[in-house]
């Protein structure tokens, strides 16, 4: 098991609130970061003693010199720093021909910048730690072309390159590296999307499961990472997509 605090961005609602309210059932103290620092969004009612160790603060990724102290303060909280889950990100969707090279370079900015400027200030942390465990969030759209998401494909498409170049060269010293790439989840940001009638059929005959994914198998994947702590395990990227990119 990964010893340390664990830092979660975008960790307020969707994706990041299923890792970071996972993560701290399992026992983790989570560094819930989020524009709004509000603890991670809940179906169901969050215990004393998982709410306890959920450390919520508010951020934005691109502010590196706040991020850099938040993951320093919630590091103190559990002495030491073990691993950092990139999850926050966006998505504007425009045509190609469209699309302006300003909102590119925000995309790319906000999707794989902040997500390496977010690593580089792990890095040390988790060096005095002498393990750690990094876990980008990228997307099966990397592997896609999918119209009016050239921005979007792009910057995860460069995340997992980073998340190779990066575990190349850190594993040795003990940091792992992980691109994990979730398909279509079903979260609060496109759950009108999922229910429109002809994406709804259109992703019940791709994937080999006949659904969309919930936020909740993703965060179960993440945490038993950090659970299991497998060395051997790094420098990959892992879809969990149903099937969806690779069937007919």
């Amino acid at each position: 098991m990964i010893q340390g605090a664990i830092i979660v961005s975008g960790a307020s609602r969707g994706i990041g609130a299923a890792v970071a309210l996972e993560l701290a059932r399992r026992g983790f103290t989570v560094g819930c970061v989020s524009r709004s620092g509000a603890v991670p969004a809940s179906d169901t009612p969050i215990s004393d003693d998982v709410r306890a160790r959920l450390a919520a603060r508010p951020c934005d990724v691109t502010d590196m010199p706040r991020f850099r102290a938040v993951i320093a303060e919630v590091a103190e909280l559990a002495g030491g720093l073990g691993g950092l889950i990139n999850n926050a990100g966006v998505h504007k969707d425009v045509r190609a021909q469209d699309m302006s090279i300003e909102d590119f370079e925000w995309v790319m900015r906000m999707n794989t910048t902040a997500v390496l400027a977010a690593c580089q200030a792990a890095y040390p942390l988790m060096l005095a730690n002498k393990r750690g465990l990094i876990v980008n969030i990228g997307s099966f759209f990397e592997r896609l072309g999918v119209g009016g998401s050239v921005a979007y494909c792009a910057s995860k498409a460069a995340v997992a390159a980073v998340s190779r170049c990066l575990a190349a060269e850190w594993s040795r010293k003990g940091i792992s590296v992980l691109n994990v790439a979730p398909g279509y989840v079903e979260t609060d940001i496109n759950r009108d999307f999922l229910r429109d009638e002809a994406a709804s059929a259109a992703v019940r005959t791709r994937s080999f499961i006949r659904r969309a994914g919930n936020a909740s198998e993703v965060a179960r994947l993440i945490a038993a990472l950090y659970v299991e702590d497998i060395p051997f395990l790094t420098g990959e990227t892992i879809v969990v997509d149903g099937g969806y990119g690779i069937g007919i």
